[in-house]
Parts: structure tokens; C-alpha cells; sequence
């Protein structure tokens, strides 16, 4: 191992973000990463999370732990949504910190932003308007992240950064029948219907609305990219009030044709049907990524191709069980 390298702590290894970060760190050859499980690490625990800090002296953070779910999961555990990822927020970066280290970056999320946002979405359009109901608990939770990283800069001059990725899919996502988000969702579903010969599958809400999608080794190459990036470089393109940055592939897609697009990857020949008494959230949600293009990355893997694989991880992690 290279002594001279950073110790870097990847919060959130096991989950889908902090797992494709890791990987993308172990590519790049870096070698000293930290990593704790859940059942090792409570990062609602301040004591807990001001111990590690103290005795592991890391040099970089990566905040990729935290609460997520789909639009049933945020309605059902409001509390649970706020107050953990609050709480988790909260003691990582005081306690970071307080131990010195150098460099954070904190991982959040397009929910960020107003509901009827304009778009596509800038990052100036922070807390100009409603945010969608079904996932403000969550949201909230998400903008207090942001701004607990700008408020440490400006207070303590730390170098704590901030990435707000759209909707996310891949390798290592959830695909629980009612908690996960929508493409693993639809990747079970239509899976599940193959595999029973079902004439229909039904999916929530109208199939009206827009989403745009990146696959996860792309939101952690960016990720790493952006962490890595000299701190003149970062704060040319960003400012104290709005220093976070969209990542995304700037081009989005019907709920409809991505449930087409998912059963003719997992190869379901049947009926889709769209339940429209079940809500269906934001009408649209495409990230301006031009400053992240500007820094100079974009994304690389279609929605095709990032399917694809998506569905091979599922099957790989079905056979596992």
C-alpha cells in the first residue's frame, strides 16, 4: 500500500452510490479506503460517528450513506426519511470537521428542487419554489445537507463540496417489491411477469411524466471527478450560496416509453397498463448539467446499454439468494 496516498472513507460502501465509488477509487489505484458497515458504524449515533473520526484519521469523505426509497417508501416512513439523513448529515460533517479533514463531498439528490421548476433544472433554482409533497420530508433532509457543507466552508473555510445527481440505477440498487425506486422496480416487475407468463403488468400513474436517468459507475466516476478537481477549479464554477452540481445525462424520458424500454430488455411480451389512481410525482425532472460539462465530464453509458446491465446485476443478485 502507498502510505503517501489519502485515507479516504467511503460512507455508504454497501449501498448503490457507495459501491460503484469504490470501485471507481480501486481503478484508479487508490488503495487506503475506510469502510464501515452498518452494524459496525451507526451514523445516526454522534458519539459513534466522533470516535471513528478521532481514531481513523481520514483525509476525504465521501457521504454517499442515506435513506432513499421510491415514491410508496417516502409516504409510508416521512419520519424515518427526514430524521435519519438528517442526522447522518449532520454528524459526518461536523465531525469531519472537527478531525480535519481535508476534503468532503456530500452526495444528494434532484428532489432538491421545486416541484414546477423550470427546465431544464439549474442550479440556482434551489428553494425557489414548492417542493413535491410526496418527497419533501426527504428533500428537506437533502437541502440541510447542502447547506450545512456551504455554512462549514464559509464559517470554517473547510473544502466540503456537493453533487446533486438525477435518478440513479445499476449494480447493487434495490429492488424491493415496494420500497425501491422506479427502474429496479420495473425491472422486477416485468421480470417476475416473464417468468409467469403474466398478460399484463401495471405500472403507477399516467406514464406522462418525465424523468432522465444515469447509471450509477457514471454518477461515481463524476463523483470522484468532481471531489478531485483543484479547489480554484470548483470554486470558479460554483458560489457560496449555490455550490453544489447537477449530474446527470441532460436528456430525460416518458415513465411510458421507460417501461417499454425496460420490458423489451428483460424480454416481456405482454400488455402495460398505467394505473392513473396512483399519483404520479413530479411532472418533470431534467438537471441542467452544463457546468458539469463545462468542468469537463459527461456521462457515457446509454440508457440501452446502462439497462442492460442493470438487469444482468439483477439476475446475477437473484441467483445469489
Amino acid at each position: 500500500m502507498n502510505n503517501e496516498q489519502p485515507r479516504i472513507f467511503v460512507a455508504g460502501h454497501n449501498g448503490l452510490v457507495g459501491s460503484a465509488i469504490v470501485r471507481v477509487l480501486k481503478g484508479q489505484g487508490l488503495e487506503n479506503i475506510v469502510t464501515r458497515s452498518h452494524a459496525e458504524l451507526e451514523l445516526t449515533d454522534q458519539a459513534q460517528v466522533r470516535e471513528f473520526f478521532r481514531t481513523e484519521r481520514i483525509d476525504q469523505v465521501y457521504l454517499a450513506a442515506a435513506k432513499v426509497g421510491g415514491i410508496h417508501a417516502n409516504n409510508t416512513y416521512p419520519a424515518e426519511f427526514i430524521y435519519d439523513n438528517m442526522m447522518v448529515q449532520a454528524n459526518v460533517v461536523h465531525e469531519a470537521w472537527k478531525s480535519g479533514v481535508q476534503k468532503l463531498l456530500f452526495l444528494g439528490s434532484s428532489c432538491i428542487y421545486p416541484r414546477l421548476a423550470e427546465q431544464p433544472i439549474r442550479e440556482e433554482y434551489l428553494m425557489s419554489g414548492a417542493l413535491e409533497p410526496t418527497n419533501e420530508p426527504y428533500a428537506m433532509a437533502k437541502i440541510a445537507g447542502i447547506k450545512l457543507c456551504e455554512s462549514y466552508n464559509r464559517q470554517y473555510g473547510t473544502d466540503f463540496r456537493s453533487v446533486m445527481p438525477t435518478n440513479l440505477y445499476g449494480p447493487g440498487d434495490n429492488y424491493h417489491p415496494e420500497n425501491s425506486h422506479v427502474i429496479p422496480a420495473l425491472i422486477r416487475r416485468f421480470h417476475e411477469a416473464k417468468a409467469g407468463a403474466a398478460p399484463e403488468v401495471v405500472i403507477w400513474g399516467s406514464g406522462r411524466p418525465m424523468r432522465e436517468f444515469l447509471y450509477v459507475d457514471d454518477m461515481a466516476a463524476a463523483s470522484v471527478y468532481v471531489m478531485q478537481l483543484d479547489r480554484a477549479t470548483y470554486g470558479e464554477h460554483t458560489d457560496p450560496m449555490h455550490s453544489h452540481i447537477n449530474v446527470g445525462t441532460g436528456q430525460d424520458v416518458t415513465i411510458a416509453e421507460l417501461a417499454r424500454l425496460v420490458g423489451k430488455v428483460v424480454g416481456y411480451h405482454g400488455d402495460i397498463v398505467f394505473d392513473v389512481s396512483k399519483p404520479d410525482g413530479t411532472p418533470r425532472k431534467l438537471l441542467d448539467v452544463s457546468k458539469l460539462r463545462t468542468l469537463g465530464w459527461s456521462a457515457r453509458t446509454t440508457l440501452a446499454d446502462g439497462l442492460g446491465s442493470a438487469y444482468q446485476a439483477f439476475l446475477v443478485s437473484q441467483a445469489a439468494r
